[in-house]
């Protein structure tokens, strides 16, 4: 394979800076906050209807969480092969991301009635269910354009450089997130400099400036990137049927290569935990810990940028004791920090924020060492947006279960501390699951990891 120009690897990087305005501000901070506020009433009521149907406020939000992450699933494998078939990822890439963004701006309009002193007076008839219904599309463009994106890994990068560009999309990321974050807080913590007194507007305008920054700045990546190359087309299947042929041919090799499969099994039971801890984070400090919106804006700043260390760290240290072994010991970690945070006081902003530092060194690291350990461990293949597309639809069921599980614990319980002890199984699984990778693994070399 010959060496990819600069240009190519920054332009692909250069998609995780424009996407993690979405993680950041709509999954972790801004919008998590906002919507606590606006769905709990000042008796402390916290149910919604949604529907017609009765939800406790953060249970919602998880539901509709999972069942984007649903739609996925069910999704990927089709559009993933059609996109192998044609070599037009980056055109679905485009449609995910402008979906992501346009629904962003939608949130705009999930606003309250506003009753006496500002406060949430509840929801015109509609409001609710189209906020959310944005919410869940957002969640689908976000994840949707994912799929293409990670499948440009493999054919951009040589194996032996697949960690540290792997890092290098997640600091990009990183960096990006933290700047439209910056950006959105002046107008949010600031609002009389703009002008506004509405209590709610500043957040809502917050949203709009997440959906700009992500179309605006994915336009780098779609001018620069490849469009891909295409694989001949033998009609046997129709377009529907063949997303899913190539996944159960991309499971029957995978059934063939033994360390691939343990990966995966481990992978799968880790990002069950990892994945809601980070949709939920916000909302667990905002609610169950009471934590002022300060405090929780400071943490996930600390997280984001302490992240961007931990992802370099990580690639550091996966060159000389392996992939697998510093996966396993940030599974372990990532154990400690759920039972941590289990145990953490109320209105306890010193012990949040040592958390937060913790999370953010092991976030980084096993999110972009998960996909390049897998980017090397599959088999040298043209298909790689269906290889792909099992990796996330691996992931993806992974959030579904780990979404509504958290959710669910949440409204037998009336209690979110009792859903975090079920992330720290899920960990726990998945560490017990890696030892027998690693004991498989015993040819690799360091820094590399060989099937």
């Amino acid at each position: 394979m010959p060496v990819t120009p600069k240009r190519v690897v920054n332009a692909w990087a250069m998609y995780d800076w424009a996407n993690s305005a979405y993680n950041l501000v709509i999954t972790s901070t801004i919008f998590p906050m906002y919507y606590v506020a606006i769905t709990t009433k000042k008796n402390t009521d916290s149910n919604v209807y949604f529907f017609g149907h009765q939800f406790i406020n953060t249970s919602l939000s998880n539901y509709c969480v999972a069942a984007a992450y649903l739609i996925i699933v069910i999704l990927s494998p089709i559009l993933s092969s059609i996109a192998d078939y044609k070599g037009n990822k980056k055109a679905f890439m485009q449609f995910f991301c402008y979906i992501g963004g346009l629904s962003c701006c939608g949130l705009y309009f999930l606003a309250p009635q506003l009753g006496i002193y500002g406060h949430s007076n509840g929801f015109d008839y509609g409001v609710m269910e189209m906020g959310m219904i944005c919410f869940m599309l957002a969640a689908i463009g976000y994840c949707g354009s994912l799929v293409f994106y990670n499948a440009y890994l493999p054919e951009i990068a040589e194996k032996a450089d697949q960690d540290k560009i792997s890092a290098k999309g997640f600091a990009y990321g990183y960096v990006g997130s933290v700047v439209a974050q910056l950006i959105c807080l002046v107008v949010v913590l600031k609002p009389t400099l703009f002008g506004i007194t509405d209590p709610f507007l500043p957040s809502r305008i917050s949203f709009i400036i997440v959906g700009v920054w992500w179309i605006g700045f994915a336009q780098i990546p779609f001018k620069i990137l490849p469009k891909g190359i295409p694989v001949k087309q033998t009609n046997q299947y129709s377009i529907w049927k063949i997303g899913f042929v190539k996944l159960k041919q991309v499971w029957k090799q995978v059934k063939q290569m033994p360390v691939l499969k343990r990966y995966l099994r481990s992978f799968f039971f880790y990002s069950m935990g990892l994945q809601t801890v980070m949709l939920v984070a916000a909302i667990y400090g905002s609610k169950e810990l009471e934590l002022s919106s300060q405090t929780l804006i400071v943490t996930i700043l600390i997280i984001q940028l302490v992240a961007i260390l931990g992802s370099y760290l990580m690639s550091k240290l996966s060159s000389t004791y392996g992939n697998l072994y510093v996966l396993a010991s940030c599974i372990l970690i990532w154990i400690i920090i759920c039972i941590a945070g289990y145990f953490i006081q109320k209105k306890s902003d010193v012990q949040f924020y040592i958390l937060g530092g913790v999370v953010g060194l092991v976030m980084g690291g096993i999110q972009s060492l998960s996909r390049s350990t897998y980017s090397k461990l599959m088999p040298v293949t043209k298909d790689t947006a269906s290889f792909f597309s099992y990796y996330d639809v691996t992931e993806k069921l992974a959030i579904v279960i780990g979404m509504f599980s958290f959710g669910f614990i949440e409204e037998i319980a009336k209690t979110m501390r009792n859903s975090v002890l079920i992330l720290a199984i899920y960990f726990f699984i998945a560490f017990i699951l890696m030892i027998p990778t690693i004991v498989k693994h015993n040819n690799y070399s360091t820094g590399s990891v060989q099937n």
